[in-house]
């Protein structure tokens, strides 16, 4: 029976490498220091670093011990991400390597295994950006940290075993509904045929069909049908089901294998995106999957997290895996909550010469054969994001997708206007929007097409109007304008699907791109998950039933806008109505602005008139909001803000203390009214004892008058108390509990 063992802890670390490490059986302690994975190979600044300091090579090392039991097995070591090249050794001989950082790989190491001994793994990890591996050869905006950044396990298996489930479901629209079952097996050693694979159908834990079926072949199709009562796969109602594949070879069973999905129809048509033969307007935003000091490097429940802040509280129904495949954590995450995927290859503008082509095409086969079988991704990038046309290479991307996957349909991220169209999709970013004029193209403009066909826009924004948390006023409202601006462009256009805006969180990038600081601000949160006021523009979008949004974006102060004062005044709700109290004195009641806005579903309220001259005193402000005439809301602010608390909140209560876990601790310089003190900067200083340690440096400013910062297991199961001192407040106490 196979066996999946995670071997993610007690590995040793060096941040450099000699041929010796390689034939070393024995662990030089002072060579080599006790990490856990995932892993960063160095941890960098927030800001202002070098962005070629974690471009080396580095090694790694674990001691495996292989009992007897596994004599006649095959063994396998999962790698499920390392960046950029990794070569792997056992006992000082060469086993396998793999090129590039986001798709995963394995190694067989049976023969190399020598039972119930200690086996010395090595790990060569090249971190330096490789001109024969996608997407390097040319400029990047985006940092490609270095490390064995994704988790790692070890397959024990027979010599005959399950290698592959492809999990077609067609026609989920009729009454009665049908799996299709791909599945393909791998025979490292002969062994008789007929087998018996038997497919059992499941739905939290009930079994709903099961078939037996005899193969006498390593690929072979299985049919379950004349399925009743089976519930969708939705954005607003993601079921999920399972199957379950058992493999016999008369009486022995030699491989169990269980594979989630959902049933589902996702079509992108000339009018439209449609899941289920509904028809649905994709709002979205692209994720890079880096955080603050320790880049890629974070376990599974942040990569969950992320997923969760996209769907749950941005209120998102798409994301963009920009620019590469991303964690199976965060598409579990978006399986699960009903989060739709446009996942695609790894590239930024550069195609390079025939070896590096060659990647390409591995890239997308690794993509396809990893993640096809998740219900939220409903399409396939199989063009370099913004390069230019390449009809040979991008014919080829497309024939293998649609040879691998003919399920979904394909797109190509592109900025050309009039660019060679070989996907199904057009995807195309549109950065047309300026702040004065329209907020998106008509497609025909841009496909230079005489007919409409598929498109969705990719990007928007982003670079246009880089804003930062702390910026004036006047643009941090603007950059939450040119947002709804842009998504209003969209939803009046029935001949866009969606537009997935550029991008959800701040990320580092490298000297070429961004602030200078080495970071692109095109977020509508910070790198640390905060919300930006653009954020609220998503928020808003939300149904009041499912939570009441009203946030005025605004610092309340007569002085931060260029000749002062705080019209026009934008408040981003999903209120069908707000009151606006100004000193006390009512100022009227006010009403989304449906006449500019026309397309989104919660547009913002504006208001342009304010009782209050230059010179006088400025007053404090009161918003009430309404839905169907029943006050749900209130926000106050002071005319006179003092600071009052320092909030300080874990994501989560508890972590696990088996493998890595993390959660985020989110810091807040509060007023007496419970408003953000965003131009307060103050230091802080974190205390984390304990069952768990600190990512990052103990001593931080305040940036917009928040700050969060993560906190991860150290294997031990207790408490981890958590401490946060300031000079202008009380220090604070949080608990978080390992089990």
């Amino acid at each position: 029976m196979r066996i999946v063992q995670s071997i993610n802890n007690e590995w040793f670390y060096t941040p450099n490498f000699a041929e010796e490490y390689i034939q070393q059986n024995t662990l030089d302690r002072n060579v080599f220091q006790p990490i856990r994975l995932p892993h960063t190979n160095i941890e960098l600044p927030y800001n202002y670093f070098d962005d070629a300091a974690f471009q080396f090579v580095s090694c790694y090392k674990k001691e495996l011990y292989i009992p007897k039991e596994y004599e006649d097995k095959i063994i396998y070591l999962d790698f499920e991400g390392v960046m950029t090249y990794g070569k792997v050794y056992l006992n000082g001989e060469f086993i396998g390597e793999h090129k590039g950082g986001y798709t995963p790989f394995s190694v067989n190491i049976t023969e190399k295994v020598i039972l119930e001994q200690k086996n010395m793994l090595t790990v060569v990890v090249d971190s330096t950006e490789r001109e024969e591996i996608p997407p390097f050869g040319g400029v990047i905006d985006y940092l490609t940290f270095g490390g064995i950044y994704r988790e790692v396990s070890m397959r024990v298996v027979e010599k005959v075993f399950i290698h592959d489930v492809f999990i077609k479901t067609p026609q989920v629209l009729e009454d009665k509904k049908t799996i299709q079952l791909e599945v393909s097996l791998t025979k490292e050693g002969y062994q008789q045929e007929p087998f018996t694979l038997i497919s059992i159908l499941k739905q939290e834990g009930k079994e709903i069909q099961q078939k037996t079926q005899t193969i006498q072949d390593t690929c072979i199709t299985m049919i379950m049908d004349q399925l009743e009562n089976i519930s969708l796969w939705d954005i607003e109602n993601p079921v999920l089901y399972e199957i379950e594949l058992q493999l016999y070879h008369g009486d022995q069973k030699l491989d169990q294998v269980t594979q989630k999905f959902g049933f589902r129809e996702a079509v992108f048509k000339t009018d439209g995106f449609y899941l289920n033969g509904r028809k649905v307007k994709l709002i979205g935003l692209n994720r890079h999957q880096a955080y603050p000091y320790v880049g890629y490097a974070m376990p599974k429940r942040a990569q969950q997290k992320d997923a969760d802040i996209l769907k749950k509280e941005l209120g998102l129904n798409m994301v963009r895996t920009s620019h590469y495949p991303q964690s199976r954590h965060f598409l579990d995450r978006c399986d699960e909550i009903g989060l739709l995927v446009f996942e695609e290859i790894p590239g930024w503008q550069h195609i390079g010469g025939e070896e590096w082509q060659k990647q390409v095409l591995q890239d997308v086969e690794k993509m396809i054969t990893r993640d096809r079988n998740h219900p939220s991704i409903v399409i396939w990038g199989v063009r370099i994001n913004e390069s230019m046309d390449h009809h040979e290479l991008y014919s080829q991307t497309n024939a293998l997708a649609r040879k691998l996957d003919p399920t979904r349909q394909t797109g190509g991220v592109r900025y050309l206007q009039k660019s060679d169209f070989l996907e199904d999709v057009y995807t195309m970013n549109d950065f047309a929007h300026k702040g004065d004029n329209i907020g998106l193209r008509d497609q025909k403009e841009v496909t230079g097409l005489d007919h409409y066909v598929p498109y969705m826009v990719t990007e928007y924004n982003g670079h246009m109007y880089p804003t930062k948390k702390f910026d004036q006023e006047e643009r941090v409202m603007e950059h939450a304008l040119r947002h709804a601006r842009v998504q209003n462009a969209s939803h009046v256009d029935d001949h866009i699907a969606g537009a997935i805006g550029w991008c959800a969180f701040d990320y580092n990038t490298h000297s070429d791109f961004g602030s200078g600081d080495k970071i692109c601000y095109h977020g509508v949160m910070d790198m640390y998950r905060l919300p930006k006021f653009a954020s609220y523009v998503y928020q808003s979008q939300k149904s009041p039933e499912q939570e009441v949004i009203l946030e005025p974006a605004t610092y309340w102060s007569r002085g931060d806008r260029s000749i002062g004062g705080v019209i026009p005044l934008v408040i981003l709700t999903n209120c069908d109505s707000i009151d606006f109290y100004y000193g006390g004195q009512y100022q009227g009641r006010y009403y989304p602005n449906k006449e500019d806005f026309p397309g989104l579903p919660h547009p913002p309220v504006i208001i342009d008139k304010l009782d209050g001259h230059w010179g006088s005193r400025w007053e404090e402000a009161n918003f009430i909001g309404y839905v169907q005439d029943q006050e749900v809301i209130r926000k106050e602010y002071s005319h006179n803000p003092i600071p009052t608390e320092l909030q300080v909140t874990a994501d989560d209560s508890i972590l696990c203390a088996r493998e890595m876990d993390v959660t985020r601790v989110v810091v807040k310089a509060l007023d007496q009214c419970g408003n953000p003190m965003v131009f307060m900067t103050d230091p802080i200083s974190i205390t984390v004892e304990g069952a768990g340690q600190l990512i990052g440096p103990h001593y931080r400013s305040l940036i917009g008058g928040s700050i969060a910062f993560w906190v991860q297991t150290t294997g031990d199961k207790g408490n981890i108390q958590i401490q946060v001192a300031s000079e202008r407040f009380a220090t604070q106490e949080i608990t978080v509990k390992v089990e």
